[in-house]
């Protein structure tokens, strides 16, 4: 199998080597440098690497807090160790401190002890923390009771002709809808803008759950029915406060009128809007605080052999952070995304050690700020270390711990040929599942700027994706090995690349 492997790698990195102009005694050593940086790749070391940064040293890693920061410096401390090169950018100015690119930001979190009772006839109880519900982590303050309305999927779009909220009066309503969009509704639609549209139409607060339909992709990555952690990141002065409750809960809540919950999902799907008031009361108390705090990036360089003004840049990214400590919980975020750090030191690690350039400078970047709208990616593409119109591709590594032991990887702006070919070189031929766009993730703002990007995930179910149980003893070295493989190929591939 690895003979096979090397095979396949020479004959590639000659490839690469012909149209790049590398001598034959050039590629030679290339070719015998690359095997032994594919050999060397751990899981093992990841899988340490993992489980620091899952640990109490960083509590969780909440954008714009404490442990963010300690999380950034120990990145920092590594890179550094690699021998990659600090970030200097007089154009940057004071955002770039050291080796972080940093921006402000909003801490938001539960305090301990917040409740949810849902009063459903016989069925009344409080809900439990955790299995039955979470609190939105950037909701404010409530002590609410109120009429509980289904709403659908909460899209309010009268000119597509699909408005859920048309004839109904939901001031001082909660209103509960469901994760997602119906497949016929043509346009992309966020947590955020069903909260915005629930508060413009006067609701005291939101529930939101998954249905029991799930859609292709939602079923792919195995999405289940316990309830995440999230940020709507309202766009207004007044967030509305609300919950993510289980499936099960939501069942409930519509079964005290009467109404299936899948029956009800089926027409919306199928036929259209189909909204009423359930007869539940539900009640949402808890306290929360939100403080302002500073985001941190961190970049590292591997110099490629191209200088000078017009010389190219290839970026490969994860980011760090996670929801740290709500409601009394802990979020160790151990396959998200401490998975994707840990694959982007190692992949920085093996290029580092093997000695050989690459044509175009290599530029890591660990983001702060995923789970609170991209922020952190959106800071480095409004503040680029290298112009946009340079930077050649972007490859995203994120939940790459768990799952069946293939990998997704979506493209954009690439052939797709391209990432089945490094799946061939690294070995993974058969593990390889490639799609087009992915609608979340770091990679959105490059592709937004019209930079080409790749996002590579560990396929199958991630059963604890947003929830406490994201923890190391869920991760799978096996499984970061293979991505960290795949990587450092396509990563090889593009910055080479005439």
């Amino acid at each position: 199998m690895w003979r096979l492997l090397k095979i396949a790698l020479l004959c590639w990195l000659m490839a690469i080597a012909a149209m790049t102009g590398t001598t034959s005694a050039e590629r030679a050593v290339e070719h015998d440098a690359f095997a032994k940086v594919l050999a060397g790749i751990s899981g093992n070391r990841m899988l340490e690497d993992v489980a620091r940064l899952s640990g109490p040293d960083f509590n969780g890693r909440q954008t714009g807090t404490a442990d963010d920061l300690r999380s950034g410096l120990f990145v920092a401390d590594c890179f550094r160790s690699l021998g990659l090169a600090m970030p200097r950018s007089e154009a940057l100015g004071s955002i770039l401190q050291g080796w972080m690119l940093t921006g402000p930001v909003t801490a938001g979190r539960i305090d301990a002890q917040p409740s949810l009772h849902v009063f459903a006839g016989p069925d009344s109880s409080a809900a439990r923390l955790g299995a039955d519900y979470l609190p939105i982590l950037d909701s404010p303050s409530v002590n609410v009771t109120a009429p509980v309305v289904f709403v659908g999927y909460g899209i309010a779009d009268p000119a597509r002709g699909f408005d859920e909220y048309a004839g109904l009066d939901v001031r001082n309503r909660i209103v509960l809808f469901l994760r997602g969009k119906p497949e016929r509704y043509p346009v992309p639609v966020t947590q955020t803008d069903k909260e915005r549209v629930a508060r413009e139409k006067g609701a005291v607060a939101f529930l939101t759950a998954t249905g029991p339909v799930l859609s292709a992709y939602e079923a792919r990555r195995g999405i289940s029915g316990a309830p995440s952690a999230l940020y709507t990141q309202p766009d207004g002065d007044r967030p509305l406060p609300g919950a993510w409750i289980s499936t099960e809960i939501a069942k409930r809540i519509l079964a005290a009128e009467e109404h299936s919950l899948l029956e009800v999902q089926e027409q919306l799907n199928r036929a259209g809007p189909r909204s009423f008031s359930t007869g539940v009361l539900a009640r949402l108390a808890w306290e929360s605080t939100q403080e302002p705090g500073t985001l941190y990036n961190v970049l590292g360089i591997l110099p490629g052999r191209e200088s000078g003004n017009g010389a190219e840049t290839f970026v490969i990214g994860a980011h760090r952070d996670h929801f740290g400590r709500q409601a009394g919980l802990l979020f160790p975020g151990a396959d998200d995304n401490a998975s994707g750090t840990a694959v982007l030191l190692e992949v920085a690690r093996a290029l580092a050690a093997s000695g050989v350039k690459p044509k175009r400078t290599i530029l890591f970047i660990s983001f702060s700020g995923e789970e609170q709208g991209l922020l952190g990616s959106r800071l480095y593409v409004s503040h680029p270390l290298v112009p946009l119109a340079r930077t050649t591709a972007m490859i995203n590594v994120d939940h790459a711990g768990i799952g069946n032991g293939k990998l997704t990887v979506g493209v954009t702006g690439l052939s797709k040929e391209t990432a089945i070919e490094a799946g061939r070189h690294a070995g993974l031929a058969d593990l390889i599942e490639v799609f087009g766009f992915f609608p979340g993730g770091d990679h959105v703002p490059f592709k937004e700027a019209g930079v080409p990007t790749i996002t590579i995930v560990s396929a199958g179910a991630h059963p604890h994706f947003h929830q406490p149980a994201d923890t190391v003893e869920t991760v799978k070295p096996e499984i970061l090995e293979g991505v960290a493989r795949y990587v450092t190929v396509v990563s090889w591939q593009l910055a080479n690349a005439p």
